[in-house]
Order: structure tokens, then C-alpha cells, then sequence
């Protein structure tokens, strides 16, 4: 059985907090058993404070070196558990919205954002890949916040092996539609459908994490949850800070699920579009 935790938290601009954050979100998953804890996404240096584009209008976070003593602290404090978190990764001169997967022994995995919505464009360099990564709680995909809105990112996971997809979210409020209540907001909508839409397709275990409060101009909904392979929510929090914690044996769930319909071997690849956009 495998205990997982997906956690709403709030993150800025100050890592030394954020790893100070961090580190009590750990041991307090610890406490409750946890295996694997999911934090969001820009976990540590906070993600945009506004989405507004144009030379200088974007706030862009500290860039951390994924070798670095930041992620070498929580390390040492994730010790024998799993632990996913975001980061704004630098290497050479370029910046990466990153989610990196590590225990007490390193890192584990990095996934680079590959799709980057305008302001991102403005800060971050597009990742290139989706590859699952083998860490002591089983094949692991990492996906961050706006790749979860395109199926071909969490499909590619699945694909390669992975029972188990972590994604990381700075997955703010509409900010064109002000909804009278958080259900009623169609980011909030888009986002659970989403997180939903992706472990049923996958016959997957998804694991979201997303950051909460406000971020200059930017209100994040939380929402944080864990989903069974059949698209059932199973344990989520709610739009503040908190822990979704789920106990479950990953492999028979999804073996479960794809006893009688399994998705990925009833795919007719060669009627679909290829990666130009082009079909048969």
C-alpha cells in the first residue's frame, strides 16, 4: 500500500521561507504516513504575480540550480520518502518552470514545462520531453500545471510506463471571470475536469498539487487532490492551505481499472494525427 499526500500551500518570492515551508509540509506528512508528497508548482521562489505580458511587466522568480543547496535540503529532510516539488531551474542562461522529483538519496527526476502559456514565454525556456522516472514508489510521471491541459503530455507518460502522474500546479483563479464562489469559476471547472479527465483516459493514479492565496495579481484556487485511475476523486483539499492524503495499492488499482477495458492497448495510433498535425 502507498500513502500519498497532494498539498495546497502558498509560496513567494522568499526560498528561504519556502524551504522552511517545505520542510514542516514534510514532516507533517511524515506524521501522517505519507510515501509520496506532491507540492506545488514554483514551490520554492513563487510562481508569475500577474499574467499581463510585455518587456518587464513579468515578475520572474530566482533560478535555482537543481545540483544546488536548496534542493539538497529538502533532500535531507524528505530522507526515505518521495518527495515532488517546483522550481524556477537554471542552466546556462536559460530558465526553466520545473518540477523535480528527489529523496534522501538526490534527485530522482526533472520535468521542464513544455507548455508555456504567454507569460511564461516572457521568463521560461520550453522543456522537450516527458519521461517517467523510477523512484522507490514506482514508475513516476511529473507534469507542471498547463501541460496537464493537453492529453498527448499525460497520455506520453502513461505510454512509457508511468502508474503514477505528479502534477504540479500555479493554477490561479479566471482572471477575466470574477465567480460569486470558487466552484462557479471556470479556471476552477477547467482545472478539476482536467485532473479528473487525465486518470480516467490514463486508467492512472493523478496526483495534483496546486498553490493557494493570493500572488500579486493572481488568486490560486488550490484544490490540491488525489484521483483513482477511474477518474474518482479520492481524497482533495479544499481552496486554503491543507493535505489530500490517500491510502492505496497503486498496481492493483490501475490493474483494476484496465481489467476490462485498458486504453492504451485499444489505441488505433495510425488513424490519429501525427506530431506535425497531419493525419492519415
Amino acid at each position: 500500500m502507498l500513502t500519498v499526500a497532494a498539498v495546497a500551500a502558498a509560496f513567494t518570492r522568499d526560498v528561504d521561507a519556502g524551504l522552511a515551508r517545505v520542510e514542516a509540509i514534510v514532516a507533517d506528512a511524515r506524521r501522517r504516513g505519507a510515501d509520496l508528497v506532491v507540492l506545488p508548482d514554483a514551490s520554492l521562489g513563487g510562481y508569475l504575480a500577474s499574467f499581463a505580458v510585455g518587456e518587464g511587466t513579468v515578475d520572474p522568480p530566482p533560478a535555482l540550480d537543481v545540483d544546488g543547496p536548496e534542493l539538497a535540503r529538502v533532500a535531507a529532510a524528505a530522507r526515505d520518502l518521495v518527495v515532488c516539488l517546483g522550481v524556477c531551474e537554471a542552466d546556462g542562461g536559460h530558465r526553466y518552470n520545473s518540477a523535480v522529483c528527489l529523496d534522501g538519496s538526490g534527485v530522482l527526476g526533472v520535468h521542464r514545462k513544455v507548455h508555456l502559456p504567454p507569460a511564461d514565454r516572457e521568463v521560461y525556456a520550453p522543456g522537450d520531453a516527458f519521461s517517467p522516472c523510477d523512484t522507490p514508489v514506482g514508475r513516476l510521471g511529473l507534469l507542471v500545471d498547463h501541460d496537464k491541459t493537453f492529453p498527448e503530455a499525460a497520455r506520453t507518460l502513461a505510454g512509457r510506463g508511468a502508474l503514477l502522474v505528479a502534477c504540479l500546479c500555479a493554477w490561479p483563479a479566471s482572471t477575466s471571470v470574477r465567480a460569486t464562489r470558487v466552484d462557479l469559476d471556470p479556471q476552477a471547472r477547467l482545472f478539476d475536469l482536467y485532473d479528473r479527465a487525465r486518470a480516467a483516459e490514463n486508467q492512472v493514479v493523478w496526483v495534483a498539487a496546486n498553490q493557494c492565496g493570493q500572488h500579486g495579481q493572481l488568486r490560486f484556487l488550490g484544490r490540491s487532490k488525489v484521483v483513482g485511475p477511474g477518474g474518482q476523486t479520492l481524497a482533495r483539499t479544499g481552496a486554503k492551505a491543507g493535505m489530500a492524503v490517500a491510502t492505496l495499492d497503486v498496481a492493483e488499482e490501475v490493474e483494476r481499472a484496465r481489467r476490462t477495458l485498458h486504453h492504451l492497448d485499444e489505441r488505433r495510433p495510425e488513424t490519429y494525427l501525427d506530431a506535425e498535425g497531419t493525419g492519415p
